[in-house]
């Protein structure tokens, strides 16, 4: 009597211990959740199953239970600490009774069990052939007792279980459970049919088989569960991400005037190709005169071997203004050009006059600081300065055509260099 209220106690501590590790687990659902976003899959599910057993070895001669006795119920939670293993507490209610042939009884027995569970699947990578079947196989001890009907006795028992759970993926959020398991006692006092007592046997003494079909419900805000998540998913996200960033910088370092200077570092991004450049992308111009460097040594050689540069390279010429590379620049909110900026209104006078049949659109340009309507005002006053020039220089006034283009939009408004830039005035020879 006093071995079995030891064993009792025994048992009632130990079923406590298994509350208290569920209720801790399960108090950390949450974090471990957010936590499990970060990984980029769930760890948390709840499984139901109902089915079958058949109770072996502790039996009475006489007493015998059928193949498949109903029923069994299982309800437990899961917590996966990867894709491979985890831990899951589950509670189960076993209904047995005899069958037909034998001496009739009927017992219930109640168990709550804490175990280990390996992804077979993930561990055997069965991804690689399905990724809708997969085995979970789970093993642990626990706290059993059971109760026989005409018997006002309860006894209780430790039990080992071990099973295996085929699982068929319905959706990222259900899977259907196929679970055959294994339960076996030690420390039982008497037999199922509760007519023998065995407490002079040491050792594992019961033992139960059950089949159940259930399903698994998955928890948490990610789409995927570990169970189905494969590390070459994982892999293929990784190196998704990296294209990406390779794509980005790629796209950072497009270089559009081919000056050798990135776009987003380039202030001037429609340099001319060739044309040497600082480290801003902006052609170097040492005189400020509006014309780079290379350009204006290239025109001056020109003009000084060729006889009459204007007539035999008149394209080279005409392309060089039309395309912005002659341009008078103005200081803010003045509408004559600076003392450097006069060479570009030289350059174009000596143009026309080696070319008289040629006209020119004059094109004034403003930058976007100050009201719009004034700004377009400034920049037909800066193009009739320019051309007030030319017609003292003795241009008849019918080449010469005003073009106010107002504000200039095409740099970016917060930058006082890129202002700079804007605040010209270019040419079109017709």
């Amino acid at each position: 009597m006093f071995a079995t209220n030891l064993k009792l106690k025994i048992m009632k501590k130990l079923f406590l211990t298994l509350v208290l590790v569920g209720g801790l687990t399960s108090v950390n659902a949450q974090t471990e959740t957010e936590k499990s976003t970060e990984t980029g899959y769930n760890k948390w599910s709840i499984e139901v199953n109902g089915g079958v057993n058949k109770a072996t070895g502790a039996l009475t001669d006489g007493y015998r239970t059928p193949a498949a006795s109903p029923f069994s119920v299982d309800l437990g939670t899961r917590y996966m600490f990867n894709n491979k293993f985890g831990l899951k507490l589950d509670f189960g209610f076993i209904n047995i009774e005899s069958k037909d042939n034998s001496l009739p009884f009927k017992s219930q027995y109640t168990r709550a069990n804490i175990q280990g569970v390996a992804n077979f699947g993930r561990i055997l990578n069965f991804e690689e052939f399905t990724k809708h079947f997969n085995i979970l196989l789970h093993a642990g001890i626990g706290y059993g007792q059971f109760r026989v009907s005409d018997i006002d006795k309860t006894d209780a028992v430790a039990n080992f279980i071990v099973g295996m759970t085929g699982q068929y993926k319905i959706s990222k959020r259900i899977a259907l459970n196929l679970d055959v398991t294994s339960i076996t006692d030690f420390s039982q006092d008497r037999t199922f049919d509760g007519k023998t007592n065995l407490a002079r046997r040491s050792g594992f003494v019961g033992g139960i088989f059950t089949g159940t079909l259930g399903l698994t419900f998955y928890l948490g805000k990610n789409m995927e569960h570990v169970d189905w998540y494969f590390d070459t998913d994982k892999n293929k996200e990784e190196i998704a991400a990296l294209k990406k960033k390779i794509e980005d910088v790629e796209t950072l370092m497009n270089d559009s005037d081919k000056d050798g200077v990135p776009d987003y570092l380039d202030t001037e991004p429609n340099t001319m190709a060739g044309v040497a450049v600082n480290s801003k992308g902006i052609a170097i111009d040492l005189n400020n005169n509006g014309v780079p460097d290379e350009v204006e040594n290239y025109v001056k050689k020109y003009i000084s071997e060729t006889p009459n540069p204007y007539v035999s390279n008149n394209e080279l010429i005409r392309n060089l203004i039309n395309e912005g590379y002659i341009t008078s620049y103005f200081d803010y909110n003045k509408s004559e050009p600076t003392n450097v900026s006069t060479q570009g209104i030289d350059f174009i006078l000596t143009y026309l006059r080696n070319n008289p049949t040629a006209t020119v659109d004059i094109i004034g340009h403003a930058d976007e600081l100050g009201r719009t309507e004034y700004n377009n005002k400034l920049s037909a006053s800066r193009a009739k300065y320019v051309k007030g020039v030319l017609l003292k220089a003795n241009i008849e006034d019918s080449r010469l055509n005003i073009v106010p283009a107002g504000e200039d939009e095409s740099v970016n408004k917060d930058s006082e260099l890129a202002r700079k830039l804007v605040r010209r005035v270019t040419f079109r020879i017709k």
